[in-house]
């Protein structure tokens, strides 16, 4: 069994507890049998990308944060951007716009 398939299954678990949903109910709502949600979530089989499309839709969240297996520290995401932002006057601006826009 993939390790992939493993942590991708138990990001999708974890999205399904989240909203407080039964595996009957969200294989309902994807229009998926149980036992194939259970072998998505347990990592023995990959969704396919409509699967996934659907789940981000009724989960509430981007497809990539199903890849989303290392989370990043605050600091080392402040070090990243930082870095990133240092000396990118172009970038400086988007990020300040798109902070402005959210205040």
């Amino acid at each position: 069994m993939s390790d992939i398939k493993k942590l991708l299954g138990k990001k999708i678990k974890q999205f399904r507890k989240l909203k407080n949903l039964t595996q009957e109910e969200l294989a309902e709502k994807i229009n998926i049998e149980v036992p194939s949600l259970s072998n998505i979530e347990t990592g023995k089989f990959a969704p396919s990308f409509e699967t996934l499309q659907k789940l981000s839709t009724i989960l509430e969240t981007n497809i990539w944060e199903f890849y989303y297996f290392n989370p990043i520290s605050k600091e080392k995401m402040v070090e990243v951007i930082n870095y990133k932002i240092k000396n990118n006057e172009e970038l400086i601006k988007i990020v300040y716009y798109f902070l402005k826009s959210i205040e």
